[in-house]
């Protein structure tokens, strides 16, 4: 049975009085607290308390499928798109994959602690880096209830307390995932408040979460361009972010045929929901008379809806005229948008003018055009002859991640374990002194 805490009372009393702002203060200020319990407790304590939450899960997994359940009903009343519905709905296979990604999670090497960079000085000292905990990390995120696991697991393993702000659409979802969570961390005697879920879908929420650098040390958006523009603008606490997905594909003249279009179909058709989903594929010139009718009849099998230049127009009668928009979308729906180009610096060109600096790849048997679009092209991942959909923290084997940055400071691509670590100078004596 949960024990509540007096800073957890304290927070419920000002949910209940509806005065949102100190609520949240209230869960600021348990999760401080939390973070410096957290700060001392140990691998093996950690993993115990992800492996307590993996059987907790498992102990309560109709009741959360259920409770996924209402919330796919009252999106589909409310209107949510395809996308999000996607993104929203838990089945067995994704609640067998969380669970998967907790205990690989687990399973991975615990970076707090970690010394490296050691060197001796000409005074004697030796100097060195440790990774340590950020602290406390506020992420806010939309539809997927997955985020709430992954996110808890991933900063619990690194030694941060996290305050967790999931969108309405997945209250339920969250709710019941939160306190699987909360019962976990009592089962191994650390502080429920390591992991809290905001019980309210108040937007007020996220104003007030942004807004605490005496309790945030962090905010971590996960959802759709305009919640991370005005998380980004009206932040006082450091954000890690990505705006948007718009990530390409490029077919060299030398890609072997049938590598480029399982590539190119995958990308696109994989899952349409995801931010490193294909939005535009780039074809060169030479080989687009010979890729492109089949890819087309790929993806007609899909239902995917085409968007092409004049030159694919040309190609494809089908498909519609895309407009400048196009080359900058996110459809995040069966939609996809074609450009045929002469050879890869025109391709590197477009990728620059209109990609989000998240995923884009390549399809080439030329390795000194792979390692050119590798240097030039300026996203988190670049991927050589493989889907972007691996562009993922559980596939890049983080076991798990907590979003993925296009920021160039601090973390950049999947943000794993490390990304949830910084690192203090430490120095190692023996009576010496500065003369």
């Amino acid at each position: 049975m949960s024990v509540s805490t007096p800073l957890q009372d304290e927070a419920q009393q000002q949910l209940t009085a509806g005065d949102v702002p100190a609520y949240m203060q209230a869960l600021g200020k348990a999760a401080r607290s939390a973070a410096s319990e957290l700060r001392r407790a140990d691998t093996g304590i950690k993993n115990r308390a992800l492996e307590s939450i993996a059987q907790q899960l498992m102990t309560a997994r109709a009741r959360i499928l259920d409770a996924n359940a209402q919330d796919m009903q009252r999106g589909k009343e409310n209107g949510l798109d395809s996308a999000l519905l996607d993104r929203l709905a838990l089945d067995d296979a994704r609640f067998d994959a969380m669970i998967e990604g907790l205990r690989q999670v687990a399973a991975l090497p615990d970076p707090v602690g970690e010394i490296d960079d050691m060197s001796y000085r000409p005074s004697g000292i030796q100097v060195g880096k440790m990774r340590v905990p950020l602290g406390v990390i506020g992420i806010i995120y939309e539809s997927r209830p997955n985020v709430t696991l992954e996110a808890a697991s991933l900063c619990l393993k690194s030694g941060n307390a996290c305050i967790l702000r999931g969108g309405s659409e997945a209250s339920a979802s969250n709710q019941a995932i939160g306190e699987c969570i909360t019962q976990g961390l009592l089962n191994v005697g650390l502080p429920a408040n390591c992991v809290q879920v905001v019980a309210t879908t108040d937007r007020a929420a996220v104003g007030a979460l942004i807004s605490m650098p005496d309790y945030v040390d962090v905010i971590i958006p996960r959802g759709g361009k305009s919640l991370i523009e005005r998380i980004s603008r009206d932040a006082t606490v450091p954000v890690i972010k990505h705006l948007d997905g718009v990530c390409h594909v490029y077919i060299d003249t030398t890609a072997d045929p049938a590598k480029a279009l399982a590539i190119a179909v995958n990308a696109k058709t994989h899952r349409y929901g995801t931010c490193n989903t294909m939005e535009t594929l780039l074809v060169d010139a030479p080989v687009a008379d010979l890729l492109l009718p089949e890819l087309a009849r790929a993806y007609a099998g899909h239902e995917v809806e085409l968007r092409g230049c004049e030159r694919t127009q040309a190609l494809l009668p089908q498909a519609l005229a895309a407009s400048e928009e196009d080359w900058y979308a996110e459809y995040l729906a069966p939609v996809l948008a074609i450009k045929i180009v002469d050879g890869v610096e025109e391709a590197i060109a477009h990728i620059e003018r209109y990609g989000s600096h998240h995923t884009d790849a390549i399809v080439t048997q030329d390795y000194s055009l792979a390692r050119r679009f590798m240097a030039e092209v300026d996203s988190s991942s670049v991927i050589v002859n493989a889907s972007t959909r691996f562009a993922d923290g559980f596939e890049y084997g983080l076991g798990a991640e907590i979003g993925i940055s296009t920021d160039k400071l601090h973390a950049r691509g999947p943000v794993g374990l490390e990304g949830l670590t910084t690192r203090k100078y430490v120095v190692f004596g023996d009576g010496q002194v500065r003369q």
